[in-house]
């Protein structure tokens, strides 16, 4: 049970991995249009590394949990949005939901060097307002997931994650291949931490 207040981050309070098309802040929502060809991933399978991620990120307190939130409004392959955490350039994570194969996927990447991805369909969220959440805990990071306020939250991923490290984290968006995607943030904030796994 979290009985503090969750603390808006600004959306000026951020720095940007890399650059979007545009960010337009409006009633307090961030509408951000992604490159085309932007993605995060380092060499498995693919070969390639791509660190052109539009991430918008700041230190992450490990004492806080860090929330984002966002419309899930894609339809093209590889269309993604959620989280991002950044420890350095081969140690990071992303995770969210990704438009694959003709579907809406709630997934992460997990990265030490090399990149994994994990994803499971959510056809049902689409159109929705999705929110992302991240806790430390111990060793590890927590990420859970949840469509509207009132539903469950649902673990996505427990991923390893240096527990003396610091890292950066905050919404991300990445067009792999289109030009046009515009993401609109409705919330980036800190909550206290999930207490428990389960």
């Amino acid at each position: 049970m979290h009985t503090d207040a969750p603390i808006e981050v600004p959306w000026k309070s951020g720095a940007w991995t890399a650059l979007p098309v545009a960010a337009e802040e409006a009633g307090g929502r961030l509408r951000v249009t992604a490159a085309e060809g932007s993605d995060a991933w380092r060499h498995t399978a693919y070969g390639f590394v791509h660190d052109s991620e539009h991430a918008l990120l700041e230190a992450w307190n490990p004492e806080q949990a860090v929330e984002v939130s966002f419309i899930a409004a894609f339809d093209a392959q590889f269309d993604q949005a959620g989280l991002f955490i950044r420890l350095d350039a081969e140690r990071w994570v992303k995770t969210g939901l990704e438009f694959a194969d003709g579907a809406l996927q709630l997934g992460a990447v997990v990265t030490n060097g090399r990149s994994d991805w994990s994803t499971a369909p959510v056809p049902e969220w689409a159109g929705r307002e999705v929110t992302i959440r991240a806790s430390r805990f111990n060793d590890a990071v927590v990420i859970r997931a949840r469509a509207g306020e009132d539903d469950p939250w649902r673990l996505v991923r427990l991923a390893p994650l240096d527990p003396d490290a610091p890292a950066e984290a905050g919404p991300f968006c990445c067009a792999p291949s289109r030009a046009g995607l515009t993401v609109e943030f409705t919330s980036w904030r800190l909550t206290e931490p999930d207490a428990d796994l389960h």
